[in-house]
């Protein structure tokens, strides 16, 4: 599905109707799903680098499934980002996964900038940064953003590792399923 130039949101019907159910607001400006869970839901959606007030938002791809969320969050809150910033700085096979995925995201949100004819207020500088918005390609900020980039994106090792300590990411009951318009 395509929109026109300008558009605030390509995901539209009942997948944009479970999206904003799934995080408990309006989404982002979102270009497609990129991933669902394995019951046929959204889980990660691909975003446009702005806003249609030309604000950035850096984060390309976005968890929205509430299961896989929490079960992220949980790695994060036992001190996930700085371990895994740590491992990132140490290990050269994750640095270059992040320097390559970090580059894939920026073609990716350049493409979508001009595809959209997206006028960004900081002259276009956030397209250039890394997974989940990073500048410093050493850094993980958040573990969301690097395990929704290696579902959008596999082979993604960095984000694949991580997601392999995610305990329990995909609810066992179909819940998302109810959050669908009359359901």
């Amino acid at each position: 599905m395509e929109a026109p130039a300008g558009s605030n949101a390509v995901v539209g019907g009942e997948d944009l109707a479970i999206v904003a159910r799934q995080i408990g607001r309006e989404p982002q400006a979102m270009s497609r799903i990129v991933a669902v869970c394995p019951w046929g839901c959204p889980a990660v959606v691909e975003c446009l680098p702005a806003d249609r007030e030309g604000r950035p938002f850096p984060t390309l791809y976005y968890c929205t499934c509430p299961t896989l969320v929490d079960a992220v969050s949980r790695l994060e809150s036992a001190g996930g980002v700085a371990r895994w910033t740590r491992r990132l700085k140490a290990e050269p096979e994750l640095a270059r996964s992040a320097a390559d995925a970090a580059a894939d995201a920026a073609v990716r949100r350049t493409d979508l900038a001009h595809a959209y004819g997206l006028t960004m207020v900081d002259g276009g500088a956030s397209l250039a940064l890394g997974v989940g918005g990073v500048a410093d390609l050493l850094a993980v900020k958040c573990l969301h953003a690097h395990v929704a980039h290696a579902l959008a994106r596999p082979g993604y090792v960095l984000g694949e590792q991580m997601l392999a300590e995610v305990a329990d990411p995909w609810c066992d009951d179909r819940r998302c399923a109810a959050l669908l318009p009359g359901g």
